[in-house]
């Protein structure tokens, strides 16, 4: 009834290529109001913009250095260089998409249309159930939607609760590519996410952790290390052209070399050292704002926009170089 409003709506640049996924109930009424220029959104816009282009330049970038080195070399270097691999793709993966997703989000603003929030501090979940509730956050309720709920959802008995959500991760392993590797990847977190299904515990953890405190107690920061070590280990899978190379990199990592220093070759051990600095700065900045929709979302000193600002051109300038494709360009 509306082919202006239809042909607007498939074809808003700024979400188009890798999401947010929107939702035309969610898009459309947007198009149909009245629009004038905000400047408060165009800041707020321009904020998320800039912390985008600085998770994916300074932390995807960088990081895709060491991550193309290893993986294409895992059979050559040792298990602790394995292990630094596969967290530095977790890394770059998060900060290339959520980076992405934050300039989409932010573009939009500056055209006074709001897109739904993609990423939600993954990295600060408590288990796994929390990470998908804030990883990709606009595919995972699109599955829960058009295929958890009508294949019976929560409303069955446990078995089959787990049968359909087995399903949405294999769906969700199989978007991203018919590849082997991408169907084990979403097999291995349906087999992480059944013990807490069945034990209850899936709905735990609704709100940020730490929320009225400045710092995590001790139970929770084991919690979300090993949670973030178990989506690393993942990562792996995801990573690996074939199935082969994931078995072989994790038969590697799992070595004595595991214990052993990382080696790097030439100008890698700078970039892998100011990678680790920039992730350490992003995680910082993160916590700090994790209440926000995105990092510099609420009340920011100017001083803090500088200081992205310069550690985005230092990174630029004298470490980058090495741009690469936003990676769910290709999904």
């Amino acid at each position: 009834h509306d082919p202006v409003g239809f042909f607007a709506y498939v074809s808003f640049f700024p979400q188009l290529v890798a999401g947010p996924i929107e939702r035309a109930t969610h898009l459309l009424p947007q198009f149909h109001k009245k629009r004038s220029f905000d400047f408060a959104s165009a800041v707020s816009g321009t904020r998320q913009i800039m912390w985008g282009l600085f998770k994916k330049v300074v932390i995807a970038d960088n990081c895709a250095v060491i991550v193309n080195s290893v993986f294409a070399n895992y059979s050559d270097v040792t298990g602790s260089t394995l292990f630094l691999g596969a967290v530095f793709f977790a890394f770059q993966i998060y900060g290339d998409f959520s980076g992405y997703s934050d300039i989409a989000i932010g573009t939009a603003k500056l055209f006074g249309i709001d897109l739904m929030q993609n990423f939600n501090y993954p990295y600060f979940s408590r288990n796994i159930a929390e990470f998908w509730r804030r990883w990709h956050i606009s595919l995972t309720t699109w599955f829960r939607d058009y295929v958890y709920i009508p294949l019976g959802g929560s409303r069955c008995g446990k078995g089959r609760t787990f049968r359909n959500t087995a399903i949405i991760f294999l769906l969700s392993g199989f978007w991203h590519g018919a590849n082997w590797t991408f169907v084990c990847w979403g097999a291995y977190h349906a087999l992480l996410f059944a013990p807490l299904m069945f034990l209850g515990k899936n709905r735990n953890f609704r709100e940020i952790v730490a929320r009225d405190r400045k710092l995590p107690t001790v139970g929770e920061t084991v919690q979300m290390l090993t949670t973030f070590l178990l989506v690393a280990f993942g990562w792996i899978i995801f990573r690996a052209n074939t199935i082969g190379d994931a078995w072989g990199y994790i038969g590697r990592l799992f070595s004595k070399s595991l214990l052993s220093k990382p080696i790097l070759i030439g100008e890698e051990n700078t970039i892998a050292l100011v990678g680790i600095f920039f992730i350490v700065v992003m995680l910082l900045l993160e916590w700090i704002f994790r209440r926000e929709a995105f990092v510099f979302g609420g009340r920011m000193s100017r001083a803090a926009i500088s200081c992205a600002i310069v550690f985005s051109v230092f990174s630029i300038y004298f470490f980058g170089g090495s741009s690469t494709m936003f990676i769910y360009f290709q999904f």
